[in-house]
């Protein structure tokens, strides 16, 4: 059996398409996630005309696709240019980028929730020492405060599972 550079192209192409199916936990846009399954499999450094041309895209589109790429840790801007021209290339460890941007994603979660169970939680605990709580609203603020205490637990284990990500070389 012969095979074609076309086949070699169609079957990167159904890469392209797999990959920027699935980036959507990433908040990219389709566009932004096809063009990373691009630049991941052109493998060499490509400046923003160049994706643009590759991709259709006008050029306020390319800069925003390339922004949210940078800011999910999947392409880098390189420290040089090309004849004045900014030079950009996908991270090509899966991995790796897949662990950045998950221990981004969680440590952000936790410190917003974390944050407001370190305040709701005194908060409770006053309303049900409170001599003068009414029995409704007591029994409300023990069943909050059960929840709350079990977001908390959560949270720490969460934590510890993000500094173990972050920690180890998978």
């Amino acid at each position: 059996m012969i095979t074609t550079t076309g086949e070699v192209q169609d079957l990167r192409q159904q890469m392209v398409h797999a990959i920027a199916s699935v980036m959507g936990w990433y908040d990219l846009t389709h566009s932004a996630s096809e063009l990373y399954a691009y630049m991941f499999f052109e493998d060499r450094p490509m400046t923003l005309e160049e994706m643009k041309d590759v991709m259709g895209m006008s050029k306020s589109s390319m800069s925003y696709a390339v922004r949210s790429l940078i800011e999910a840790k999947m392409i880098n801007k390189l420290d040089y240019k090309l004849d004045r021209k900014e030079l950009f290339r996908a991270d090509p460890d899966f991995l790796s980028s897949f662990q950045q941007f998950l221990t981004s994603k969680l440590e952000h979660e936790i410190e917003v929730v974390t944050g407001v169970i370190d305040e709701v939680i005194p908060r409770l605990k006053q309303i049900l020492d409170n001599r003068n709580t009414d029995e409704v609203t007591r029994q409300d603020a023990n069943h909050d405060l059960g929840k709350v205490v079990h977001a908390k637990n959560y949270y720490v284990w969460l934590h510890q599972f993000v500094e173990r990500l972050k920690s180890e070389t998978l």
